[in-house]
């Protein structure tokens, strides 16, 4: 398993990106590492290797938002994600990544389309009740997708974006979701033979880029005003879903 300098510069700046969004975007732009590591190594290798690197940088963002996360509704997502992470280490190896992309770009492009056309109110302003059946189902979808691909982001965007809720709450709620999960998958990559010396060689270099990324999300969210935020994450959340639903389509 090894990549070239193209593939090192590729991943380094995918790494950063990543750690930018999850302690300050609410991973409006995570889920970036995976497919572009999968051009220079095989996609179960990849996600093996991102996995160490995702928990290390959720650590760092537990401590920046500790104390604002809504409760409420991690406690209805996150069984629910755990029942979608056993659902998808059952499936990993045998459902067809392909078509999880695609039924989740399309889910993903939908509900943003729906946030950005329906009276323009991508603002995140007036926080709306939760809805328990559409957070088990985000928070399962969540759960599955990411541990096939760590591509979760979209399904929970489309909970929170739904929700309306402060800024500082959004992206809090997202870090300690995705803290909890990311931990959670350890033992299923354990039971299936994911990791490798060569795969946890490959984490601990990509280790340094952590604290910048998550150093720069930190900083770009006190500069962004709550309705382009919220504006911005809806955007993200629609393009996510093309990337995905590229990838699913014209993907190996």
């Amino acid at each position: 398993m090894s990549m070239d300098v193209a593939g090192w510069v590729v991943t380094a700046i995918a790494i950063l990106l990543t750690g930018i969004s999850k302690a300050g975007l609410g991973g409006a732009l995570g889920g970036l590492a995976v497919p572009f590591m999968s051009m220079w190594i095989p996609p179960r290798d990849a996600v093996a290797v991102v996995l160490p690197v995702l928990i290390v940088m959720d650590m760092a963002g537990i401590r920046a938002w500790r104390g604002k996360a809504d409760w409420r509704d991690l406690r209805m997502l996150i069984p629910a994600a755990l029942l979608g992470i056993g659902v998808g280490t059952l499936a990993f190896g045998v459902l067809s990544d392909r078509m999880v992309k695609i039924v989740l770009g399309l889910i993903a492009i939908g509900f943003a389309a729906d946030r950005l056309l329906r009276t323009g109110r991508a603002d995140g302003t007036g926080e709306l009740p939760a809805s328990r059946r559409f957070a088990w189902l985000c928070g399962a979808g969540s759960g599955f997708t990411s541990t096939l691909a760590h591509a979760g982001g979209p399904p929970i965007m489309a909970y929170l974006l739904s929700r309306r809720l402060p800024k500082d709450t959004f992206v809090a709620t997202s870090v300690f979701f995705f803290t909890v999960i990311n931990l959670a998958k350890l033992p299923f990559y354990l039971s299936i033979g994911l990791f490798s010396r060569d795969g946890l060689i490959m984490s601990a270099m990509l280790l340094p880029l952590v604290p910048i990324g998550v150093w720069l999300g930190l900083r770009l969210i006190r500069r962004i005003p709550e309705r382009p935020f919220y504006l911005f994450a809806t955007l993200a959340l629609g393009l996510s879903g093309l990337k995905l639903l590229w990838d699913g389509i014209v993907g190996a």
